[in-house]
């Protein structure tokens, strides 16, 4: 039985790591065990794991689920030095998305569903409450 995960990036620079990821993540880690690590709870049992070292060529996308896709890029453009964010979408896909890479070459990525009462019922599933909101 699989109950919970980590998705490990690794960034050159583990202070300026830090700092984009918080600035994406609009909170500070939630676990430093040591130098040159950080994590995250993304959600319940879902962890990101920040290290120091090489990144992976190709590594990602993480996708990410948020509320409001264009609240969310004009956030992060105001913010972070972000190229190709477009948003994307197909008839017959139900998200829309955009992708994204970190300054190290990890890929990021976002997604909205076109129906939001499939994402209240997904959000409540898993944080047993009907909106995200930083705690």
């Amino acid at each position: 039985m699989i109950y919970e995960m980590t998705v490990q990036v690794r960034v050159m620079d583990i202070f300026k790591g830090q700092e984009w990821y918080t600035t994406l993540f609009n909170r500070e880690p939630d676990f430093i065990p040591h130098g040159g690590f950080a994590e995250w709870e993304l959600i319940p049992g879902c962890w990101l794991q920040l290290a120091e070292g090489n990144p992976s060529t190709y590594s990602g996308p993480i996708r990410l689920g948020v509320e409001d896709i264009s609240s969310e890029r004009e956030r992060l453009k105001s913010l972070l030095p972000l190229e190709h964010f477009d948003i994307h979408e197909r008839e017959e896909v139900p998200v829309k998305w955009a992708t994204f890479q970190d300054p190290w070459g990890n890929g990021i990525g976002l997604f909205e569903y076109h129906d939001h009462s499939i994402m209240k019922q997904r959000i409540q599933f898993i944080h047993g409450k009907d909106k995200l909101s930083p705690e």
